[in-house]
């Protein structure tokens, strides 16, 4: 007898090698799901229920009248957030429009010059990617206490704009991808260095451009310990939704309305801008 015959066969390994990977994958895509829309879901029902229906049902339970928006209105209104959408605008704004100006100018000064103390510079960016912030906070708060800017929105355009070395290596991984021969060619036709980057450098970092703007962007509209260190009289939209501690400390269901409309805004930009959060990270490792 064939001693191969004796030998039970194993029916379907290929393919069950070729299917659990899959149902690995979808399978930590469902719980990663759960644990993201679970909690978003008992808050977004907490803000549609009266406090009475709040304190008698559960966390997952929906609510009875989900046209009742009472709760938003009193977030919006009693808890100042118009003055922190107002304001977090201004900062955002006046910010990622200095950290795009300051952040593509350094990334063409560093890739297209050879200069001393290049490396260095390069390094001490570094160097100060590693640095936690809160443990220069004492230095920082005696400087713009000591320049008059403490409890004005003038600190934290100051503060983001010097927090943007991470933007800076992203415009320099695209801008190594942008040919040197671009320059050369614009010079022999006549432009400056200032023409150059203006009109040839800067329209072809748009992808790094978006990339910078959605991530500066979202971490300028989460941040809350900078503006409720250096600016206490005013209110942002995190610290705005932070007062509700205070004369809502018991009305969850207030709390939770306040949550939903400071989370709207970013969810809406990111459906919007998704494609090119993915596209441009995505080119920005390849270059």
């Amino acid at each position: 007898m064939d001693p191969t015959q004796a030998l039970p066969r194993r029916e379907g390994g290929p393919h069950v090698t070729r299917v659990l990977p899959g149902v690995g994958k979808y399978a930590s895509l469902i719980i990663a799901a759960v644990f993201v829309i679970l909690p978003l879901s008992v808050v977004l029902f907490a803000s549609f229920k009266s406090s009475n229906e709040y304190g008698s049902t559960g966390p997952l339970t929906p609510p009875v009248n989900w046209f009742n928006f009472e709760n938003f209105a009193t977030a919006f209104t009693s808890g100042d957030m118009v003055e922190g959408f107002v304001n977090t605008t201004v900062v955002l704004i006046i910010s990622l429009t200095g950290t795009i100006i300051i952040g593509t100018m350094a990334a063409y000064a560093i890739d297209r010059f050879q200069f001393r103390g290049r490396k260095l510079i390069m390094g001490l960016f570094l160097v100060a990617t590693l640095i936690p912030s809160v443990t220069s906070q004492v230095a920082t708060f005696q400087i713009i206490s000591g320049i008059g800017l403490f409890n004005t929105k003038a600190a934290l355009v100051l503060l983001f704009l010097g927090t943007d070395i991470i933007a800076i290596y992203i415009f320099l991984q695209f801008m190594a991808g942008i040919p040197i021969s671009l320059d050369e060619a614009a010079m022999i036709d006549g432009a400056n260095r200032w023409t150059i980057y203006w009109r040839v450098i800067l329209p072809l970092l748009k992808p790094a451009i978006a990339t910078v703007v959605i991530i500066k962007g979202i971490a300028i509209y989460n941040e809350f310990y900078l503006p409720f260190l250096y600016l206490p009289s005013e209110g942002m939209i995190s610290t705005s939704l932070f007062n509700f501690k205070g004369p809502f400390g018991a009305q969850w269901e207030v709390i939770a309305a306040g949550t939903i409309l400071v989370i709207v805004p970013t969810f809406v930009a990111f459906l919007f801008l998704q494609r090119w959060i993915y596209k441009g990270l995505v080119a920005g490792a390849v270059k």
